[in-house]
C-alpha cells in the first residue's frame, strides 16, 4: 500500500483575477499556506479546482505551476475525469505526468451509465494512464454511483489502487474496509466523516476544507490515524458547522470565501458558479472566529 496517499490531500482551489484569468500569485499563496501549515499531498485539477470551467491549456498550466511551486516537494495527484471516455483518455495522453503520483478520476456524470459501463470506462482509463488511478465516487454530484460489486471488480485492476469515497454512507464504508484487497487504499471524500471512516480503516482524506484549515484538519486526521479518537472527535466537532456552510451555495464557493477571509486570494468563481453571498460570508467569518480559527 502506498504511504504517499496517507493522511490529508488538499483538493486545491483555483483562484481567479478580476478578469477571471487564473491568479497564479494567489495560487502560490494557497500552496504555501497549505504546505507550511499541514498537508501530506496536493490534488491538482479536481472538481474543487473548478476543472469544469478551465480549458485544456489552463489545466496544463496549473499542473506545471504547482510542480514548479511545490515548496515542500509534496506528492501530487492530478484530476482527469468526465463523461466522455474517449475525451478523458485524450486528456491523459496529452498530460505530462512526470512527478505525479496518481490520477484521480471522477465517476461519469449526467449520461448515467450502468455498472457495466462504469467498469468499462474506468478500465479503459486505467489501461492508458501512466500512473495509478484513484476512483472518485461522488453520487451527490454525478447521480450515478459505483456499486460495492463494481468497486471490488475494479480494485482487481493492477493500475487502480484507491477509492475516494464521497457517498456519505458509513454502512458502505464499513463494508468496503473488510471487502477490498488489503493493498487497496480507501480515502474519505467527506470532510465531516473522516474520523469515523479512519476508525473503520480508511487511510485519510482528499479534502476541500484543508485549503482553509490545513493545520487543524491535518492534526485531526493524524490523531485518528494514530488511534487518538478523543482528540480527533474534538476537532471533528469544531469542523461540523462548516460542513453546512461550505456547501450551502455549492463547492468551492464556501472554501474560496474562507481563503479570501484569510487574505490568500479573491473569492471569485467562473460562471455558472458565483461568489459567496454577503450573508454566507458573514456566517463563515463568524464561525471561524467562534471556533477559534480566526483571531
Amino acid at each position: 500500500m502506498s504511504t504517499k496517499l496517507k493522511g490529508v490531500g488538499a483538493a486545491l482551489i483555483t483562484p481567479f483575477n478580476e478578469d477571471l484569468s487564473i491568479d497564479f500569485d494567489g495560487l502560490k499563496k494557497v500552496i504555501d499556506f497549505i504546505s507550511n501549515e499541514g498537508c501530506d499531498y496536493l490534488v491538482v485539477n479536481g472538481t474543487t479546482g473548478e476543472s469544469a470551467t478551465t480549458t485544456a491549456t489552463e489545466k496544463a498550466e496549473l499542473l506545471a505551476f504547482v510542480k514548479a511551486n511545490n515548496s515542500k516537494n509534496l506528492p501530487l495527484v492530478y484530476g482527469a475525469g468526465g463523461n466522455n471516455t474517449a475525451a478523458v483518455i485524450e486528456h491523459i495522453k496529452n498530460t505530462d505526468f512526470e512527478g505525479v503520483e496518481a490520477l484521480l478520476s471522477v465517476c461519469p456524470y449526467y449520461n448515467k451509465p450502468p455498472q457495466a459501463g462504469l467498469i468499462a470506462h474506468f478500465e479503459a482509463i486505467a489501461d492508458v494512464s501512466p500512473v495509478p488511478v484513484i476512483l472518485y465516487n461522488v453520487p451527490g454530484r454525478t447521480v450515478t454511483s459505483l456499486s460495492l460489486e463494481t468497486i471490488l471488480h475494479l480494485a482487481k485492476h493492477p493500475n487502480i489502487i484507491a477509492l475516494k469515497d464521497a457517498t456519505s454512507s458509513l454502512e458502505q464504508a464499513m463494508t468496503l474496509t473488510y471487502s477490498v484487497p488489503k493493498d487497496f487504499i480507501l480515502l474519505s471524500g467527506d470532510d465531516n466523516l473522516v474520523t469515523p471512516q479512519v476508525s473503520m480503516g480508511y487511510q485519510g482524506v482528499i479534502s476541500v476544507i484543508a485549503n482553509g484549515f490545513p493545520k487543524e484538519f491535518h492534526e485531526m486526521t493524524w490523531a485518528a490515524l494514530n488511534g487518538d479518537f478523543e482528540k480527533a472527535a474534538a476537532y471533528q466537532r469544531r469542523f461540523l458547522i462548516f460542513d453546512d456552510l461550505l456547501y450551502r451555495e455549492s463547492n468551492p464557493v464556501g472554501i474560496k470565501k474562507v481563503c479570501a477571509i484569510r487574505g490568500l486570494c479573491d473569492a471569485r468563481l467562473r460562471l455558472p458558479l458565483v461568489e459567496a453571498s454577503k450573508g454566507l460570508g458573514d456566517l463563515l467569518e463568524k464561525a471561524m472566529k467562534e471556533e477559534g480559527f480566526l483571531a
